[in-house]
């Protein structure tokens, strides 16, 4: 599987992956180490955000869009519109704050049937901060059991090592490709898109007119 960041419209299958959890977990920064590599300290989300990345699997060139949200209760209701249509939800929490891992089951996973349209979609349960060891507050006993429970995919990792960061988001993605309604889905976008393209109309740089 090799990846790249840029954007191209050269691709086979596109799909919607949303990050969901209390705030400062590291969603963003799961998302930034992921996408470029890096490792640095990200601000808190507001309200929404995205990113994208491409990444080829096999002989297919895929699209991610990567939703970002945040995690404070008073933009609950802005991000709920985001769950429409998503391939893949990643339900994150912090290993060494209980509350967050708490809240998956309090908050998160209730948001989840409440909101995602698609009774298909992937979920994966993401333990973060795991270069923190000696603050640890959940085990790795109890993500997995919760992630059973959930019915999820299970990883543990740490965005600022970047342990298992692309692993976790290439077997969510290996995941969605397995399942043939959410492949289906993912080859409607693409084609949506291409579609699109050709409808808009295209305007002379030199016609003196703005849009």
């Amino acid at each position: 599987m090799s990846s790249s960041s840029g954007q191209s419209s050269s691709y086979d299958l596109s799909f919607k992956i949303l990050l969901i959890g209390d705030s400062a977990v590291g969603k963003s920064s799961l998302i930034v180490s992921f996408i470029s590599g890096s490792v640095e300290d990200i601000a808190p989300t507001i309200g929404v955000d995205f990113k994208l990345k491409l990444l080829t699997v096999g002989d297919k060139r895929l699209k991610l869009t990567i939703w970002d949200t945040a995690g404070q209760e008073r933009f609950r209701t802005l991000t709920s519109s985001y769950y429409r249509g998503a391939q893949g939800i990643i339900l994150a929490y912090d290993v060494t704050r209980r509350e967050t891992f708490t809240n998956l089951s309090e908050v998160w996973s209730k948001e989840v049937e409440l909101y995602s349209t698609n009774q298909d979609c992937v979920k994966m349960l993401v333990g973060n901060k795991v270069d923190r060891e000696s603050e640890r507050a959940v085990s790795t006993e109890e993500g997995l059991a919760l992630a059973k429970e959930f019915g999820c995919l299970f990883f543990e990792c740490s965005a600022k090592t970047r342990e298992n960061v692309d692993k976790c988001f290439e077997e969510l993605t290996q995941k969605i490709m397995e399942v043939p309604s959410l492949l289906e889905e993912g080859s409607i976008l693409v084609k949506r898109n291409i579609l699109k393209q050709r409808q808009e109309p295209q305007t002379s740089q030199d016609s003196g007119c703005c849009f």
